[in-house]
């Protein structure tokens, strides 16, 4: 039975996407704001999507920033590909854990806030392919 779930593996690891990659977990912002960031550097080429971040007055473009230039980076040095030839296939917000906090009111009540974090992906893609 140890060598079926060694063969399951060996599979799973053929055919893991092989894309170059970036993430970015539990980034203290909310999922919702950075998903208005990303809706718009979605399938952009990377430069054009460096000078949109670069010059977008959002919270979550600094963050995006960083994930984007690492991603690059992982083309480049890992995957021997050029910087120019590349685009953002896939980019995605996740939720990550959320933290909860109260809020005393009046008369004994108390509110919860909820501080939520995010789990930022973003996968390249080359337009030879």
């Amino acid at each position: 039975m140890a060598t079926r779930s060694k063969h399951k593996a060996l599979e799973r690891r053929a055919k893991a996407d092989a894309r170059p990659r970036a993430t970015a977990k539990f980034v203290r912002i909310s999922p919702f704001k950075v998903r208005i960031v990303l809706d718009i550097i979605k399938g952009k080429p990377v430069t054009e999507a460096l000078a949109i971040l670069e010059n977008t007055p959002k919270a979550a473009s600094e963050v995006l920033y960083k994930v984007v230039s690492s991603a690059v980076a992982n083309a480049e040095n890992n995957l021997n590909m050029s910087r120019s030839d590349l685009f953002i296939a896939e980019c995605y917000a996740d939720d990550g854990p959320t933290l909860k906090r109260i809020m005393p009111r009046a008369q004994g009540r108390a509110f919860r806030i909820n501080k939520r974090t995010s789990h930022i992906t973003v996968i390249l893609d080359s337009v030879n392919a």
